[in-house]
């Protein structure tokens, strides 16, 4: 394993594509293959991380509404002592994933964005 990280063999592999798609111009100046360069440098920073996390309907509801109220992190994962407008009892199996889970819990919280376990849809703050 290197030290190097997926942000830095993207940039590696962005430069070796702008030289090659620069060498691919016809008589007039022109690209062979599109009118536009893509950036993809843009693209990659506004796509979303390969390993989101898996969280369960539920789950994903109940940070929904926790970032709404601006709950901080730690009082999530103690749910009987919130006392706040519209929150809705978890259950057992609920707590208890969040509890055996707190870290990918906790990587949903700070993205905003994961995949729902039961339905495979991504879910965006």
């Amino acid at each position: 394993m290197s030290n190097e990280t997926k942000r830095d063999v993207f940039e590696r592999l962005v430069g070796c594509y702008a030289e090659v798609y620069d060498a691919y111009i016809d008589e007039t100046g022109s690209p062979y293959y599109c009118d536009d360069e893509p950036n993809y440098m843009e693209d990659y920073d506004a796509a979303l991380p390969d390993d989101l996390p898996v969280i369960p309907k539920e789950v994903g509801e109940y940070i929904q509404w926790g970032k709404s109220y601006d709950i901080q992190l730690y009082m999530m994962y103690v749910s009987q002592l919130i006392h706040r407008p519209g929150f809705k009892k978890l259950t057992d199996d609920a707590k208890s994933w969040i509890v055996s889970s707190s870290n990918t819990f906790a990587r949903a919280w700070l993205l905003g964005v994961w995949r729902v376990e039961e339905t495979g849809e991504i879910v965006r703050l």
